[in-house]
């Protein structure tokens, strides 16, 4: 991506410093009368202290929706499905919508406690231990990221993104597998010991995952990070909340699920 100093400078967008303003033509100024007027949203620009608003308020919603998930488990599947569905929408919608991202929040909430539930009957102390860990791997990695230590790179980005798409394909065949029935345990495929290892391939991936997933929050801090400095509208504050929040729950679930192999069960 261009550099936005460079763009931002006269010395290298093509812009003479001493020359003359060019005189607009008759034809220019009329273009130019009948644009519409720019919205309060396209006036105002994206902020770090905006952004930490926006995604203060998405993880307040997220986390009212947990305590109604806790307590309803039977919403367990239809906030996933709920939740998958509104994270497409607002992943294609050219504009972002403080609405869906809310609802978002709201559904993917009543998942997160759901899902916490489930696990918090089967292992005691496991859902504080999930929130504790996932705290500290935000707070480790955005402390990184802030001192300018881990940065995005081109070249690590490539990587990610096949890592990622080997990853997604193999949980959707683990889905599969475990849906027609061809392995009942608990994570399917995950829970195979690795051949003289005596490890089930769900710890080694858990923990792969988790750097995954970090190095996601790498990508969602560089986004605000060239939001704010590229003077993005400020709307688009909640496109990186919501990208935040999903990254965020995707972590927690799977340091949830990588603790399970440590601890004893119910």
């Amino acid at each position: 991506m261009a550099n936005f100093a460079f763009n931002n400078s006269p010395a290298f967008n093509g812009r003479n410093p001493s020359a003359a303003p060019a005189i607009p033509t008759p034809a220019q100024l009329e273009e130019q009368y009948r644009l519409p007027s720019p919205d309060a949203d396209q006036m105002e620009r994206m902020s770090y202290e905006d952004v930490i608003a926006k995604t203060v308020t998405g993880f307040a919603v997220l986390i009212a929706g947990a305590a109604i998930g806790w307590f309803l488990t039977f919403l367990l599947i239809p906030a996933a499905i709920g939740g998958f569905v509104l994270a497409l929408v607002n992943t294609f919608k050219k504009k972002p919508s403080a609405a869906l991202v809310l609802s978002y929040a709201a559904v993917e909430g009543i998942f997160v406690g759901g899902i916490s539930s489930v696990f918090a009957t089967m292992w005691d102390g496991i859902v504080p231990m999930a929130v504790f860990g996932t705290l500290g791997v935000v707070g480790v990695t955005l402390a990184l990221f802030t001192s300018g230590k881990v940065r995005a790179s081109a070249r690590t980005t490539k990587i990610f993104l096949v890592a990622l798409v080997g990853y997604a394909a193999f949980s959707l065949v683990n889905f599969g597998l475990m849906v027609f029935g061809v392995t009942d345990s608990m994570f399917g495929l995950r829970d195979t010991l690795i051949p003289g290892l005596n490890i089930p391939i769900g710890v080694v991936l858990g923990i792969l995952v988790v750097f995954l997933a970090a190095y996601s929050l790498v990508l969602d801090f560089d986004m605000v990070k060239r939001g704010v400095e590229g003077g993005q509208p400020r709307i688009y504050g909640w496109t990186a909340a919501f990208g935040i929040m999903v990254t965020v729950v995707w972590l927690y679930v799977e340091i949830l699920r990588l603790l399970s192999y440590f601890m004893p069960r119910n």
